[in-house]
């Protein structure tokens, strides 16, 4: 049985609110659960203290059991102190300017500055 720590939508239609969940990887998003761990409101400002509410014992419980955190949820509990924070790249490196662009762009850039 594989656990995961995920959210679950509730709220009404373009006011989403999410509770963060224990469940079954293999069960429905919005179905059964086997225990809440707290609640996340993306409708609060991101410094408001109810915007992600944690019951930190409980996850670490689960974390120790073996449950695994989603990208999303193990984002919130890296900034909660819960488990360390896990890396992201801002930009995709596949989306980044080729090397005969950043050629160029850096040819641009030196004639620009020889102009002045």
């Amino acid at each position: 049985m594989a656990l995961k720590i995920r959210l679950t939508r509730g709220g009404a239609k373009k006011r989403p609110y999410y509770r963060i969940i224990v469940a079954e990887a293999t069960a429905p998003r919005d179905g059964r659960f086997i225990e809440k761990l707290g609640a996340y409101n993306p409708m609060l400002p991101k410094e408001h203290a109810d915007r992600v509410v944690l019951n930190a014992e409980r996850v670490k419980h689960w974390l120790s059991v073996g449950a695994q955190p989603t990208d999303r949820v193990a984002r919130m509990l890296g900034a909660a102190g819960v488990i360390p924070a896990p890396k992201y790249r801002e930009t995709p490196t596949q989306s980044a300017p080729k090397k005969k662009a950043q050629e160029r762009a850096k040819a641009a850039a030196a004639a620009a500055a020889a102009a002045e």
